[in-house]
């Protein structure tokens, strides 16, 4: 069996500059591309920015730019933020650059040369900043000023010459698609969101603009530009050199394994998308994974509001692994969750300073002041060294069900409740002791060393940077990692050299 694996994060739209929501969808897709490279597959992991639309044309227009050259700086900004998230990214894709707009060209010719595609005139609510349309039941009025309920964006009133795309036509396989893969949507709660927003009917979409001109063109029609959504969402397939489906990284990695997103475009992903390939007889994604967001106090963020939390401010007060490991760890995966400062700093004070550095650094200073920097050769281990290094290997297929279920929660819970247990183990079994006792003295510092190393290759997907630093005791580099090593207990090799390492987080003073 082929052991590929592509996972994309939303393109996102550069009409500002980023935030922590890109900064959590970016991180999260990072998190599961790590662990399954370290599973032993060849990894796809694609991210990059959607460049096309009004929304877009008028943030160009205010800034007194071309849109090419709006998109040109802010797209260098996700970009960097890339750079700043330490992403294992393999592709940073444009909607602007010429593969991208070869491949969506060729997506419309096909469905309107099948048929799914015809002109006529739209009449409805539009939100520019959604890029959106809504129906009449989907919007409200707040104070004189009509919105979508679920964002809350102004729409407005629409009325052009449009084409549509049959999407009425495929309500019914949707469905079909929905039932025969229970997991093709997750979590739960939005399959049934979209289930529903399905079974209550599906009405044909407008897929093309006449009222501005920032896009890609209908081959056919240079007056009409391709509606925006179908334009970005066949980013996935022009990042694998679509419409040559014959090359290797086509194959290899189409359908992909898994869309991280944001909920609010759960819609576009979960209908729109499914819809557009098997229209053009393309096969779906495997999986749509619809996350909450990272609200500012109770709020969603957005320019309009001016709640925006910089996710670099945050990265230069605390470090970007204390970033990543607060966001796995105390949001609820799935729901919405928010930054604490009380909380981060409790998990980079608690978590990774107390149970992980300093775990690191006593077992350090006690193998090199009574055995020397080298692994020790052991004879037998007891039960309670068994206990606690048979965990890893009786929890991995559970860990390897997590990732495979976007459990991020379990996992992480499982890596907190190893650190304790590992602190806890060091300390009851009292190494310090033992002098008497050469053989004990050397297996309570072995497997505190294995434990160190099994928790490390754990946290690689977490924590890389802070990782990688704790595999150097061992003389471990990034493509060594292997997720299957943890179920050995016998990995270090005695007499070999372990290296001394840095405080690995510095613990974040409190001042009342």
């Amino acid at each position: 069996m082929k052991k590929n694996y592509y996972i994309t994060t939303p393109i996102y739209y550069p009409s500002a500059k980023p935030h922590m929501g890109h900064a959590y969808s970016s991180i999260v897709a990072d998190f599961f591309a790590r662990f399954k490279r370290i599973e032993g597959y060849k990894v796809f992991f694609l991210t990059g920015t959607d460049e096309h639309g009004l929304k877009i044309q008028r943030a160009a227009e205010n800034n007194k730019k071309k849109p090419l050259e709006f998109c040109d700086e802010i797209s260098k900004t996700f970009k960097q933020l890339s750079k700043t998230l330490n992403l294992a990214n393999n592709d940073f894709i444009r909607t602007t650059e010429k593969r991208h707009h070869k491949s969506v060209q060729n997506l419309w010719n096909i469905l309107e040369k099948k048929g799914e595609i015809y002109l006529s005139k739209y009449s409805g609510w539009y939100s520019v900043s959604d890029e959106a349309f809504y129906l009449e039941n989907e919007i409200e009025s707040k104070e004189g000023i009509n919105v979508a309920k679920t964002s809350g964006s102004v729409v407005e009133w629409l009325e052009e010459e449009s084409y549509f795309f049959k999407l009425s036509n495929w309500q019914n396989k949707l469905l079909e698609l929905y039932e025969k893969n229970p997991n093709f949507i997750l979590p739960k709660s939005r399959k049934n969101e979209v289930v529903s927003f399905v079974e209550s009917g599906l009405k044909d979409l407008s897929v093309s603009r006449k009222s501005f001109s920032w896009g890609i063109q209908v081959p056919s029609n240079k007056e009409h530009i391709i509606y925006v959504w179908l334009d970005a969402l066949t980013n996935y397939i022009s990042a694998l050199n679509y419409p040559d489906t014959e090359n290797d990284k086509y194959k290899n990695f189409w359908p992909a394994d898994l869309h991280m997103i944001g909920k609010d475009i759960l819609r576009f992903h979960a209908v729109y998308w499914p819809a557009f390939l098997l229209a053009a007889d393309l096969p779906p994604p495997k999986r749509v994974y619809g996350h909450g967001w990272i609200l500012s106090g109770e709020e969603k963020m957005s320019k309009s509001k001016g709640n925006i939390l910089d996710p670099v401010e945050i990265i230069n007060d605390y470090g970007l692994d204390s970033l990543r490991y607060y966001l796995l760890k105390e949001v609820s995966f799935g729901n919405d969750g928010n930054i604490s400062k009380d909380k981060l700093i409790s998990c980079i004070n608690s978590d990774l300073a107390n149970n992980f550095g300093n775990l690191c650094q006593r077992v350090l200073a006690f193998v090199e002041k009574n055995i020397g920097l080298e692994v020790p050769k052991i004879d037998t281990f007891n039960e309670d060294d068994l206990i606690i290094l048979n965990s890893f290997s009786e929890n991995y297929q559970n860990l390897i069900d997590f990732i495979n279920n976007q459990n991020i929660n379990s996992y992480m819970n499982f890596i907190v409740d190893q650190m304790f247990v590992a602190n806890k183990y060091f300390n009851d079994q009292e190494p310090w002791k033992k002098k008497d006792d050469d053989k004990r003295l050397k297996a309570i510092t072995y497997t505190s060393l294995e434990l160190i190393r099994k928790i490390s290759i754990l946290l690689y997907p977490v924590i890389p940077q802070s990782s990688l630093k704790a595999l150097n005791i061992f003389k471990i580099k990034e493509d060594e990692i292997n997720i299957d090593t943890i179920k050995n207990n016998s990995f270090l090799k005695a007499g070999s050299v372990i290296n001394k390492i840095d405080i690995l987080f510095d613990k974040v003073i409190i001042n009342d």
